[in-house]
């Protein structure tokens, strides 16, 4: 069966192509964007297979 792990990442309307850009490389999967604590700040749920 196939395991996952999870990571909420905060993400920067300004940087987002970025941010999410980085975690790709190192394998992580977005899930969802949800709004953050404030307007300039979304949260995104990635996950990635365990090894």
């Amino acid at each position: 069966m196939q395991k996952w792990e999870y990571v909420t990442v905060p993400l920067l309307v300004h940087a987002t192509k970025q941010i999410l850009d980085n975690w790709g490389d190192d394998g992580w999967e977005l899930v969802q964007v949800v709004p953050g604590p404030n307007p300039e700040q979304l949260i995104a749920y990635m996950k990635r297979a365990k090894s």
